[in-house]
């Protein structure tokens, strides 16, 4: 497939440009295809990583393809993997990545998830030797589509420090959380256990701009609003920020889920997790396999019956957005109504990508001799 010539239309926006998704699908289904992965497993990775980039999540879409390319070269990354999926009961599994693109692996375990429990009710799988699987929403979402619960998180580069302390020792941890309704906007919550997620501080720092205080400390655990701090040798805080902001909640929660992504799959936790970030080494020592990620699945009907649900969630997403805002111009959201539309939007008009990214694409297309002319109006 060399010299493909594909050449996306774009629209100038500030420092942005306007690329339509399926012209962007085509082009990241390609440089996976092109680095080794199957027709198949390429397709499955493009969509799970894009999926970031529609649903305005632009820290962990179509950013992150150099950083999968670069551990790719580096041999901490496969792009075709092998991997094993390990029954462990009818409503448990571990699945074992083989060291592959996490966004291939986390969906083998959200599948196998949904599956065990169209059988009996409810399921939870762990994965273990993987990698960045893109944003926890993606997974939690597909549960969505058999009117389930689902639920997805993962542990990640150490950045975070402990209240009360300034060494790396956790990820910023997202968790999400997606739950069906009949007619109204589902509801999906996907957050960082973080202050912000780091692809927030790769977004300041495209834009040169500082961070807001109460995101970043310095190595010597001082409060810093410098957007490159973390390569300083700083860290983030938890989410809530400082132990007065209620940080201590943002450490639990980070930490619940290092235990289950990490400890319980049999994948590295804590400050031996293999980091993503270019400006950190992997450890010398590690406790584990790869990065890990953990999943569950949950029928409705296992609780009560399915459209008595469905129809009170309505009534939860409909009381909530009648809320009364104190803004007249800003109404009060559920979780994931941003996104949705979001979603609708990009898919019509375009994804916005920061003109720096675009570059990066730009040079990713020459040298895997797709075409030249990529992301030019």
């Amino acid at each position: 497939m060399a010299n493909q010539n594909i050449h996306l239309q774009t629209q100038v926006l500030e420092k942005m440009k306007k690329i339509n998704y399926s012209d962007l699908q085509r082009f990241t289904q390609l440089v996976f295809e092109k680095n080794g992965a199957s027709e198949v497993d390429a397709k499955q990775a493009t969509e799970t990583l894009l999926s970031a980039d529609l649903r305005g999540i632009s820290s962990h879409g179509i950013a992150r393809l150099g950083g999968y390319l670069r551990l790719l070269k580096k041999g901490r990354m496969k792009f075709d993997p092998k991997i094993a999926i390990i029954d462990k009961t009818p409503s448990t599994a571990v699945v074992d990545g083989d060291e592959g693109l996490g966004l291939l692996i986390g969906n083998v375990a959200m599948q196998t998830a949904i599956e065990k429990a169209k059988k009996v009710g409810t399921a939870w799988v762990a994965a273990r030797n993987s990698t960045h699987f893109g944003i926890a929403g993606y997974y939690a979402i597909q549960a969505l589509k058999e009117d389930m619960i689902g639920i997805a998180m993962t542990n990640a580069s150490p950045l975070v420090a402990p209240i009360f302390g300034r060494e790396r020792m956790l990820g910023t941890n997202p968790i999400a959380f997606a739950i069906p309704t009949k007619k109204e906007i589902p509801f999906v919550a996907d957050f960082a256990t973080s202050a912000v997620p780091n692809g927030k501080l790769e977004i300041a720092q495209r834009e040169e701009k500082e961070v807001p205080q109460g995101w970043v400390q310095d190595k010597q655990g001082l409060p810093s609003t410098n957007s490159r701090e973390l390569e300083k040798g700083g860290t983030l805080l938890p989410l809530g920020g400082t132990a007065e902001m209620g940080g201590h909640k943002g450490y639990c929660l980070a930490s619940v889920v290092d235990i289950l992504s990490g400890v319980l799959s049999g994948a590295n936790f804590g400050p031996w997790i293999p980091p993503f970030v270019s400006f950190m080494d992997p450890p010398k020592k590690t406790i584990g396999k790869g990065i890990g990620h953990f999943f569950g699945a949950m029928r409705i009907d296992a609780f009560q019956p399915k459209q008595v649900f469905l129809k009170q969630m309505d009534a939860w997403v409909q009381r909530f957005q009648q809320t009364n805002a104190f803004h007249t111009d800003r109404p009060v959201l559920t979780p994931g109504e941003v996104e949705y539309f979001k979603e609708i939007e990009n898919k019509k008009y375009g994804i916005p990508i920061h003109e720096k990214v675009i570059k990066e694409l730009t040079q990713i297309g020459k040298d895997c001799e797709i075409s030249s002319e990529l992301f030019t109006s």
